[in-house]
């Protein structure tokens, strides 16, 4: 097979900055497809996107199969509704040289146990088929439920949120 030849960056998406403590798939992602884009570079490689294991490594995951929950943008799902303004206007301070992941992961399990509920409780039959066909590509227990939803930035990058519900 013949590859063209490419150029890109190596960042996890952790790495990005954000008012949340930590970098996400949020407007700072969107904002560095664009960059990428400008500087003609063809590729953004992004480390393992799995929940982290023993001291936040992304290569120490719990799951295989399962996506980050600290990488889904807060600020993407106050645009879409799913969560209110007002959902993010008592955020700690977080520290902008590193990410704190003990504070970050305790006030993001709050905002996203909000949208799994939402989600129980209001998502669309789109959103629903969306999260059925990810789950299938993704091979996801049957016994999970999984529900969720997509967006996709102007360069066709896709990031599906899928919440396991048992």
């Amino acid at each position: 097979m013949n590859f063209p030849r490419a150029s890109g960056i190596l960042l996890h998406p952790t790495s990005l900055p954000g008012r949340l403590g930590i970098g996400d798939f949020g407007p700072a992602a969107y904002r560095f497809v664009d960059f990428l884009q400008e500087s003609a570079q063809k590729l953004w490689q992004v480390l393992p996107l799995n929940p982290t294991g023993l001291a936040d490594s992304p290569f120490q995951c719990f799951s295989a199969s399962a996506g980050n929950p600290l990488l889904i943008s807060l600020e993407k799902l106050v645009e879409q509704g799913v969560l209110a303004k007002s959902d993010l206007k008592n955020v700690p301070e977080f520290p902008q040289d590193n990410v704190d992941f003990d504070a970050v992961s305790h006030y993001g399990s709050k905002r996203v146990n909000q949208v799994r509920d939402f989600l129980k409780r209001e998502s669309t039959m789109a959103q629903r088929d969306g999260a059925r066909g990810f789950q299938h590509v993704t091979a996801l227990p049957q016994k999970s439920r999984c529900l969720g939803f997509g967006f996709a930035t102007r360069v066709g990058f896709a990031a599906w949120l899928c919440l396991a519900v048992c």
